[in-house]
This record gives C-alpha cells, sequence and structure tokens, in this order.
C-alpha cells in the first residue's frame, strides 16, 4: 500500500494517458468548493484550472460560502451549467448525499476532493489525513514530549478531523494513558475557522488556569487563531498545523509554530481534474492510474482513491518550500530567527 501511495504522489502529473487527455476537449468540470475563502484553495484552483486547460477542458465553479444546504444548490447550478464531471469539496460529509444522487441520476462522476464523501459512487482523492495526524503530534511531541496539551479540531461534520485526531492518537495516545500528557482541552471547530479556535483556545486556556504547555491545531488558519490565544496570555509554546499557509511558514521562522505540514495544493488540484476529466471520458472508477482500494472511513465503504504524501515544514527544511516555489524567500523568512534552515 505504501508503494502504491508513494507512487501516487510521484507519477499524479502524468496521471492520465495521452487518448485520455484528448478525450478531455469540449469536457466541462464543475467545481464545488465548501469555502473558498480560505488561502490554500485558491492554489487548490489554480492547479486545477491549469491542468484542465492543459486537458482541453473547461472549468466552473461555485463557493458554497460554508453553507451545506447552499453546496447543494450549487452542485444542482453546475450540472444545469453543462458540468460533464464534478470536484466537490464537501462542507457535510452527509449533508452531500443528495448531490451524489442528483449526479449519479445524470451519469455525472463525482471527484471528492480533500475530503471524504463515504459514497462507493465517488472517487477519493486526499492527502494521507491520518499521517497528516500523525506528523504534527510527532513534531510537537519531539519538542514537548510532556505536559498539558490542547487539541483544536477542525468542523465537525468533516471527516478529515477524525482522521487526524486518529493520527494525533497513535503518537500520544500511550502517552496520554500513562499520564506523561495530560490533554486539557479539546473543542471542535466551526468552519476551520481562526476566530472560532481563538475563541476555542481562549476557553481552553481560561480553564487550565493557562497552564498548557503545546498545542496541536488540525490546520494553519486554526493555529494562528490558537496562537493570538497564547500571545494574549504572554505564552509561546510548540503549536503544529498544516496546509502550508504562507502566515503560518512565516511563523515557523519565527519561531512561534513549530510545524507546518505542507499538502503540496498543486499536486492534488492537477490530480483531481486529471481523475475528472479521464471520468467524463469513460474510464471507469478503478480504471485511474494508481487508485488503489480503500475502506477507512466511518461505515467501512470501500472505494477508489488516491492518496498523496505531505511534507512536514520546520525550522530545519522551510528551503524545501522557497525551492518549490510555494512562497517568496522574503515573505517567509521576514523576521526570522536565527538558525532557520533557507533564510
Amino acid at each position: 500500500m505504501r508503494k502504491a501511495l508513494t507512487a501516487a504522489a510521484i507519477t499524479i502529473a502524468g496521471l492520465m494517458t495521452t487518448a485520455a487527455y484528448a478525450d478531455g476537449h469540449g469536457v466541462t468540470v464543475g467545481v464545488s468548493w465548501s469555502n473558498f475563502q480560505e488561502e490554500r484553495w485558491k492554489t487548490d484552483e489554480a492547479a486545477i484550472k491549469g491542468a484542465l486547460e492543459a486537458a482541453g477542458a473547461k472549468y466552473i465553479s461555485a463557493d458554497a460560502q460554508a453553507s451545506a444546504a447552499k453546496q447543494l444548490t450549487d452542485v444542482e447550478a453546475l450540472i444545469a451549467q453543462g458540468a460533464d464531471a464534478l470536484i466537490i469539496l464537501a462542507m457535510d460529509k452527509d449533508a452531500i448525499g443528495p448531490a451524489i444522487d442528483q449526479a449519479d441520476n445524470e451519469g455525472i462522476p463525482v471527484v471528492g476532493y480533500d475530503r471524504l464523501i463515504e459514497d462507493p459512487r465517488t472517487f477519493y482523492i486526499t492527502f494521507d489525513n491520518k499521517g497528516v495526524g500523525r506528523i504534527i503530534a510527532e513534531t510537537v511531541k519531539a519538542a514537548q514530549p510532556e505536559g498539558n496539551y490542547a487539541i483544536i479540531k477542525g468542523d465537525k461534520g468533516d471527516p478529515n478531523a477524525g482522521f487526524l485526531l486518529e493520527g494525533m492518537m497513535e503518537v500520544i495516545g500511550d502517552d496520554v494513558a500513562a499520564g506523561k500528557i495530560n490533554i486539557v482541552g479539546e473543542a471542535f471547530t466551526d468552519g476551520w475557522k481562526p476566530d472560532n479556535a481563538q475563541k476555542n483556545m481562549e476557553q481552553i486556556l481560561t480553564a487550565a488556569n493557562n497552564d498548557v504547555d503545546a498545542v496541536l491545531s488540525q490546520n494553519d488558519g486554526m493555529a494562528g487563531g490558537a496562537i493570538a490565544a497564547l500571545q494574549a496570555q504572554g505564552l509561546n509554546v510548540p503549536v503544529g498545523g498544516q496546509d502550508g499557509d504562507h502566515a503560518a511558514l512565516n511563523r515557523v521562522a519565527r519561531g512561534t509554530q513549530t510545524v507546518s505540514v505542507w499538502k503540496d495544493a498543486r499536486q492534488l488540484g492537477a490530480g483531481a481534474a486529471d481523475v475528472a476529466v479521464a471520468l467524463a471520458g469513460g474510464t471507469a472508477l478503478d480504471g485511474i492510474t494508481n487508485a488503489v482500494k480503500w475502506s477507512g472511513g466511518e461505515k467501512g465503504v470501500e472505494m477508489n482513491a488516491i492518496f498523496l504524501d505531505p511534507t512536514p515544514v520546520t525550522k530545519d527544511n522551510i528551503s524545501a518550500v522557497i525551492d518549490a516555489g510555494h512562497i517568496a524567500k522574503d515573505k517567509v523568512c521576514e523576521g526570522a530567527m536565527d538558525g532557520v534552515n533557507g533564510c
């Protein structure tokens, strides 16, 4: 399995055959974004657009603005606009069901993008989110092996929040049981929003009398909110996050965030676009190159999926995101502490 996942990460750019690309001409791919205001989705969108353009396909989109109800009408509108395939970043794993039914009734294939839509009629493409959780916890634990931990979880309706937590607990679970690590607070964060995360962190700090030694945050935006709450109390403790947000990478360089697990959105976006065009051209779900069978969701539904490998970014390898062109050196290194690799 690991070899298959690694191969997928390496070869995703060449996912489609020449014939499949030819089939892409005239194909329209509709993308339903759950909440486009997050910084990282703009990078994903650019990658999707680029891959569709290379395939001769057309891009149309809609932003659900963090509303599961609006996302259903968005998908309906994308279908009405002539979408031959759909890429859906689901706002709510359960509420999206009627949209999948409608697409299936119209013979339109669906790619579940980054967040699981646990339905065998969809193709799932994402990063190894349980692995992301493990990396966040491993890096923070290396910096703070014991003490009081807070966990800032993502949106309750997003399966990724569960996968991330599973990965985190694989790392710290034994220490929690042994009493080396004490979880003084954990909270779901509506919409993965930084301001909600800040409020959650403030409440945890109040309940713990500010006695918090480390924070496991499930994404960078929420890490920023948690750090704001910590700084308001004069605290600077190890904090982990994910997404490679520019602000987070600068926080890593400054020393206020320990790790940002970078999921190269260019890989994910291009891969999803290629899968969507291939499916629109008649390729079966299990005929996608590098697809694996996976049934790790809450319901145990077997699905066809591609998982990409993420990259942890710490002060020791910030040069990786600079060299990849993800962020300019002057932007990531502004105010950097001494000893940051690449600054």
